[in-house]
């Protein structure tokens, strides 16, 4: 599809390019809400690693 050179095309690609913004702010406000699952999924135990070592 092309956009057509007129306000109808600029309008349009202003709409697309807002919504693809929203959704990679989105995307990545996901991304970063999940670090602290990755944290606590992956948290280990100072205890358990010394008794493990030689």
């Amino acid at each position: 599809m092309i956009v057509p050179d007129s306000v109808y095309g600029a309008v349009l690609l202003s709409i697309i390019d807002f919504t693809l913004s929203i959704i990679m702010i989105t995307g990545i406000g996901v991304v970063l809400a999940l670090f602290p699952l990755l944290n606590r999924l992956g948290k280990l135990d100072d205890e358990k690693i010394r008794k493990a070592s030689h």
